[in-house]
């Protein structure tokens, strides 16, 4: 084989070994890769099927009901226009608490409940994620007085 045929056969080999090794960086990225969406979106199906993907806005008053007996809980998360019923098993965050800001990350089921793997409560009283905030301003809801202004879309 002469050394020309076997230089542009080592780069052939090499730009395929590059090429399969950023397919498989990619494909892992996009199954680890969880996009947020209002209840709003939620309801109009625009969240989707059968894929985790982020939920959030304020936990509406008076639907917290947990069970006696173990660790399931079930409320409703509003951006004030729509409602999504959300179901979760383990333990929350200690700031979870009605009318305050919420997060939950999980699968929409085919019964139209949100069924969360992980909820995630704001960290203090001036902060809501930018995401919840713009959806919950879309809505039509105002934002909390005390959310800082990179929180309702300004950039930092």
């Amino acid at each position: 084989m002469k050394p020309r045929t076997r230089r542009a056969l080592a780069v052939v080999v090499g730009l395929g070994l590059v090429g399969g090794a950023s397919a498989l960086v990619l494909n892992a990225f996009n199954d680890n890769l969880v996009f947020f969406f209002s209840p709003t979106q939620v309801v109009a199906q625009q969240a989707p099927q059968g894929r985790s993907f982020r939920v959030g806005g304020l936990v509406e008053t008076g639907s917290i009901q947990r069970s006696t007996h173990d660790l399931k809980l079930e409320f409703v998360v509003t951006d004030g226009a729509q409602r999504v019923p959300v179901r979760y098993t383990g333990l929350l965050p200690d700031l979870f608490q009605e009318g305050k800001g919420v997060v939950a990350q999980g699968k929409l089921g085919a019964d139209g409940i949100f069924h969360a793997d992980q909820v995630l409560a704001k960290h203090d009283e001036n902060y809501m994620p930018p995401e919840a905030a713009a959806a919950l301003k879309a809505a039509g809801h105002p934002p909390p007085a005390a959310t800082p202004a990179y929180a309702k879309g300004a950039k930092p």
